[in-house]
């Protein structure tokens, strides 16, 4: 597939897109019928305030006094601030189309409005999630060769701790704020008239070998997202209010939240915390209609669904990690509402496989959204017969562009875009998940590379070696389980798995942190030296 010719001055993310025959093929592209030119900003934003009006609900928020009430911008409040951003830093910061603009700060309004201003102005927005540390920040700064980063005041000290300059900072509200320095720029911004086959988006996600892969995604990805998953398998309407826990530096919450929204013209309540214990108050007080959160997410909320009034909910979501029947179930005794479940993955952008209302079978993870075509592979890449294991493979629209990265031959196989995922497929072509096939851990709905934990852990002192692996947890899917030999002399014990723990957190963000520590006199290797994961496994396991 020929790309449409280029809006970018910056070439540096065309130029390190895999070569053609490394990308995989994108199926149904041409059904969606968008056009060469496209920018998705435009069409999620100045599309919706022609249609609707400017005084449109958008985005809802609490406000510092969570006594108060919520903050609100219209779709024109929307529209105007991120004109102003667009115009502040194509004229005052020397952005350029193709430029790279680093977004980090919890979900809210300014990050939303800063979103869709680095995409206005042709940039590249790289969206991080804010817990994580200064080294992770650096390495994504690197690998992006970031231009500069909008970041919210409560975050500025890991990029000044990294080293890293050129930022602007929003939400203090100071003299030299993003707000005030915006203030005198026009309201109106002229968007860029990109290729839809323009980056438009880095997203990382943690590799097997510990260093992250930067994901490349289109203005017309975006899009796509919205025009499968959400139109054909969530269908949700304009009067919809749009809630959840993802962060939008995952593309889970970018899509869930605002993506998913504002392709019509709906609302999306943006929640700095969405753990569950937020999340049930802010379900009961703002009255969303949809929610999307992960498997653990839920099950933390079942036993305390009685003391909030959870009834304004007509749609509920889960991606992120698999869905145990208990929890869809206990769920839907509680509630009567049949959780959407969904398989998708940062290559891919979002969701590929779901199925939605009396289309869900409970325990399977769904079909193949339309759109999408998914299958289940031998190692050769031939599909199995139904109810064998094998490897799941998926193609459509999306598909996996790694930056200026050999992983993507592994990822793209035979055509396919191989997700890392065992499955079955049964004969009405419904796909049932049976276990990860590599060393990623998934807990809580966040993949966890186990090198890097390792790496944070060799670099205590009194660790001399270690293996990471993920340990079955019937709560969070898998727990983070470290297996520590210690330097000769050190004991160990109750304090220092609470030391090692909040040394990690101190390293990388807490939820990569061993939930289980265990020691051992020496970690099992192969006859050359490697460590073997799958004996640590099978101990965890056991």
């Amino acid at each position: 597939m020929d790309l449409a010719p280029s809006a970018h001055v910056d070439t540096f993310t065309r130029d390190n897109l895999p070569a053609p025959d490394r990308m995989p093929p994108f199926v149904g592209i041409e059904d969606l019928g968008y056009p060469q030119r496209l920018n998705a900003a435009a069409e999620l934003l100045d599309r919706i305030v022609e249609a609707h009006g400017p005084e449109r609900r958008c985005i809802v928020a609490p406000g510092a006094d969570p006594e108060a009430d919520p903050v609100e911008w219209s779709y024109g409040d929307l529209l105007q601030r991120a004109n102003q951003i667009a115009g502040y830093l194509t004229s005052q910061v020397g952005v350029v189309p193709g430029s790279r603009v680093l977004l980090r700060a919890p979900n809210n309004p300014w990050l939303a409005a800063t979103w869709f201003g680095v995409v206005k102005a042709g940039a590249v927005a790289v969206t991080t999630m804010p817990l994580l540390r200064a080294g992770e920040i650096r390495t994504i700064h690197e690998i992006a060769q970031v231009n500069h980063s909008l970041v919210d005041h409560r975050f500025v000290d890991d990029l000044a701790t990294s080293g890293i300059g050129g930022y602007t900072v929003f939400g203090s509200g100071g003299p030299d704020s993003l707000e005030e320095r915006i203030a005198g720029q026009p309201v109106e911004f002229s968007n860029v008239d990109t290729s839809a086959d323009d980056v438009a988006m880095l997203a990382f996600t943690s590799g097997t070998t510990g260093r992250p892969k930067s994901t490349m995604h289109f203005h017309r990805d975006l899009l796509a997202i919205a025009d499968t998953f959400s139109a054909k398998v969530l269908q949700p309407n304009a009067d919809d209010l749009f809630a959840g826990s993802p962060p939008l530096g995952f593309t889970f919450g970018l899509g869930a939240l605002i993506v998913f929204p504002m392709r019509i013209g709906a609302a999306t309540l943006l929640l700095e915390k969405g753990t569950p214990d937020m999340l049930l108050p802010a379900i009961a007080r703002y009255r969303p209609t949809i929610v999307s959160t992960a498997p653990t997410a839920y099950r933390a909320m079942i036993p305390e669904l009685s003391k909030h009034d959870v009834s304004s909910l007509r749609r509920c979501v889960s991606a992120g990690e698999p869905l145990p029947l208990a929890t869809w179930t206990g769920w839907y005794d509680a509630t009567g509402l049949k959780i959407i479940d969904g398989i998708g993955s940062t290559e891919m952008l979002h969701i590929f496989i779901s199925s939605a209302d009396d289309e869900i079978r409970p325990g399977a993870t769904g079909r193949a959204v339309p759109g999408y075509e998914a299958a289940v592979l031998d190692d050769d890449g031939k599909p199995v017969p139904d109810g064998e294991l094998g490897r799941l493979a998926v193609r459509g629209p999306t598909g996996c562009r790694y930056l200026a990265d050999e992983r993507q031959a592994v990822y793209v196989q035979h055509g396919w875009n191989l997700t890392g995922d065992t499955y079955t497929r049964d004969s009405d072509g419904y796909f049932w998940y049976q276990a990860r096939s590599d060393d990623m851990i998934i807990s809580g709905g966040m993949n966890i590379a186990g090198p890097e934990v390792e790496m944070a852990l060799l670099g205590h002192p009194d660790v001399l070696e270690c293996g990471v692996v993920g340990d079955p947890d019937p709560e969070r899917t898998m727990s983070v389980h470290a297996y520590v030999v210690l330097r000769p002399g050190v004991e160990g014990g109750d304090a220092k798995v609470a030391e090692l723990q909040t040394y990690v957190r101190s390293v990388v963000a807490p939820y990569k942190s061993p939930r289980i520590v265990t020691f051992l006199d020496a970690l099992p290797r192969t006859s050359t030296g490697k460590v073997q994961r799958f004996r640590l496994r099978e101990m965890a396991q056991g």
